[in-house]
């Protein structure tokens, strides 16, 4: 009976794998169509320049302490890590996107050159994404890098969602300088 149930446990496993593969072409296709037109706009650009250019001398411990900073700020009143990834004209301009995105884009958020929030659409759930996929599969990979993530359910945003992340460059010299995040409604893609 239990090898039935195992059977079971990985097929049922394998066709949810399978069916969160199956959105990496919508996904891929909402890129291409909906984000590439703006994901190196100025404005975003420029953000991340700044920041790179502010946290230029930033080490792992320090890192590890922002990150830690804005973990305990997440749901409280009190956020001065948060408050300007959230309250810039760079995150003003990711949340017309969500609202252009019509249900589509679930939340948005532009990393510097360490992985650290930029702006972002809405909070997310820490400050450092250096150690996630989202930015190691982008930005050290240099310009026109995609990734693409499977579908799961997020936490933030309370929805089946899909990730993508790509490369942030300076049109200006063609150099990788961050990577952004776009999380898509994976209901609104199909």
């Amino acid at each position: 009976m239990k090898t039935t149930a195992t059977i079971a446990g990985l097929v049922c496993l394998a066709a949810t794998a399978a069916a969160a593969n199956d959105y990496a072409p919508a996904m891929q296709s909402y890129l291409d169509e909906n984000v590439s037109a703006w994901m190196n706009d100025a404005i975003l650009v420029e953000a991340i320049k700044a920041q790179n250019d502010a946290h230029a001398g930033l080490d792992a411990g320090k890192i590890e302490e922002l990150d830690q900073a804005w973990r305990a700020e997440v749901g409280g009143s009190d956020t001065p890590t948060i408050t300007p990834v959230l309250e810039n004209a760079a995150a003003e301009f990711l949340r017309g996107k969500v609202a252009e995105g019509g249900g589509a884009i679930t939340e948005i958020f532009v990393m510097d050159n360490h992985g650290l929030n930029v702006a972002a659409s809405d909070v997310t759930s820490d400050y450092w994404q250096g150690d996630e996929a989202k930015f190691q599969k982008t930005y050290p990979m240099g310009a026109g890098t995609v990734f693409i993530d499977e579908v799961e359910f997020d936490e933030s945003t309370q929805s089946f969602q899909g990730q993508v992340s790509v490369t942030i460059v300076d049109p200006a010299s063609g150099e990788a300088i961050g990577a952004m995040t776009v999380g898509l409604n994976a209901e609104a893609l199909m």
